[in-house]
């Protein structure tokens, strides 16, 4: 099933529509490593990870892994492993998966920069649960957990990010 994103921050799944985070440098067709953006475009949701000692594994569509708090994402351009999962600590700049917050606990990998991976492209484009405030994203799509959980649950397999 697909969502559509508009750069307004309203996710559409059918004929409900859920507010949504987006990245604080807009939505943007020529997504570059370290805009903020979020990428227009097509993102199918490749995987869900989420944190098991926090709260119960989703329903969704997509193969579902538990994270542990050596699990990290690769944002180093320069790395071979960028835009890729790795294990923490690594000798490169990574993202923690693995956070005091709460927005990582549930964890959408979206498809994007990855097939294949393009150094300086974008790296760890998710579908993550938003601050209280909704406030902006570094790049991702970001739902409250309510929200998130049941556009999982419908069998949610891509996003499509538009602009305009």
């Amino acid at each position: 099933m697909r969502a559509i994103v508009t750069q307004d921050g309203i996710l559409t799944l059918g004929t409900q529509h859920f507010r949504a985070a987006l990245g604080r440098g807009g939505v943007r067709i020529d997504k570059r490593e370290g805009d903020g953006a979020t990428p227009a475009g097509l993102l199918p949701l490749r995987k869900l990870l989420y944190r098991p000692d926090r709260l119960p594994a989703p329903l969704c569509s997509v193969p579902l892994q538990a994270i542990a708090p050596d699990d990290g994402w690769c944002d180093d351009p320069q790395h071979p492993a960028y835009n890729q999962p790795v294990r923490l600590p690594i000798a490169a700049t990574a993202e923690s998966l693995w956070r005091d917050d709460a927005i990582y606990d549930i964890i959408g990998v979206l498809g994007w920069n990855d097939s294949p991976v393009r150094p300086g492209l974008g790296s760890a484009i998710f579908l993550h649960l938003a601050r209280p405030d909704f406030a902006p994203t570094e790049g991702c799509i970001a739902l409250s957990e309510p929200d998130l959980r049941q556009i999982l649950a419908t069998g949610l397999t891509e996003i499509l990010v538009t602009i305009g």
